[in-house]
């Protein structure tokens, strides 16, 4: 049987043919999504909260406003409070959800013994720990994004149909909550800390893929017994210093605050980039993926 023969059995006329690629990566991702409805629905959860809560809290609001109003240098800050306070519990939830996902990620295939279907797949270890690193790195953060501008859209309409029905017009809430540009820069600050817990999500991940059970308790308990070591051995505390500069330490790289712009910070992503602690970051998180890597290939179910 000659060539021509095979292709025309299959249903494939040109000789020129060529099957399309798998595109592992697409699909492993893909598989990700599909597996972890959490990643989306536990932010939708909390943004709904976070609604129910500012419609109670409108009550009274065409008041408040006019008061508020009164005192110029402090209106600002008043009016955007609610905003800022949703936008903060959404990028919360978005860092716990990503946190447990990356400890369960590899644990529960191994938990569930999929991981020997997985891994009879033509996609290799790398790419399966790239595609779960990808979720925290830059699913989470674009998920988030379009969460939180959502939920800022709905609470400025409502505060606007609240003050239109009391005869009292909406510009200060639009005025006073620039939208696109609170939307500018919280897209950069999701960037700016996706990329600063990097080493967390890849500690995280190389803990699933190695501990047998309870991810949480091996994650956590090592750094909280070395911190707990230095201080009544040295009576210092810098590596529980190191531990809280990793939690928050973007922001005095990443934006430039003074008593003037405490609510219109300054980006300085220069500033940010140059970080040796970003850098330093992101080399122990490739490391930390590279032993993950590792250690799924080895590995077998529990």
């Amino acid at each position: 049987m000659n060539s021509e023969t095979v292709s025309e059995s299959a249903g494939v006329s040109d000789p020129g043919y060529r099957p399309a690629s798998p595109q592992p990566f697409y699909w492993s991702v893909r598989r990700e999504l599909w597996e972890n409805r959490s990643i989306y629905v536990a932010p939708i959860l909390v943004a709904v909260v976070v609604l129910f809560g500012f419609l109670i809290s409108t009550i009274g609001l065409p008041e408040r406003r006019r008061d508020v109003l009164l005192h110029p240098t402090t209106a600002r800050a008043a009016i955007e409070a609610p905003y800022d306070m949703a936008a903060i519990m959404l990028i919360l939830t978005a860092f716990i959800v990503g946190v447990f996902y990356c400890l369960d990620a590899l644990y529960g295939e191994r938990r569930d013994r999929s991981i020997l279907f997985w891994k009879s797949l033509p996609v290799s270890d790398s790419t399966t720990l790239l595609s779960k690193a990808t979720i925290p790195l830059v699913v989470l953060p674009l998920v988030t994004f379009a969460i939180v501008v959502a939920t800022q859209l709905v609470m400025m309409l409502w505060t606007s149909l609240l003050l239109i029905s009391h005869g009292m017009s909406p510009a200060s809430t639009w005025t006073y909550v620039p939208l696109f540009r609170n939307s500018f820069i919280l897209l950069y600050g999701l960037a700016a800390i996706a990329l600063w817990h990097a080493p967390i999500y890849g500690w995280a991940l190389l803990i699933s893929g190695w501990a047998r059970r309870a991810t949480f308790l091996w994650a956590i308990l090592p750094f909280f017994a070395i911190a707990f070591f230095e201080k009544i051995t040295f009576g210092t505390s810098h590596f529980a210093s190191m531990l809280k500069d990793r939690l928050m330490g973007f922001a005095p790289t990443a934006f430039a605050f003074n008593m003037h712009s405490v609510n219109s910070p300054q980006l300085t992503p220069g500033a940010y980039l140059s970080s040796p602690g970003l850098w330093f970051g992101l080399m122990i998180a490739a490391v930390f993926l590279a032993a993950a890597v590792r250690l799924r290939r080895y590995r077998g179910p529990l």
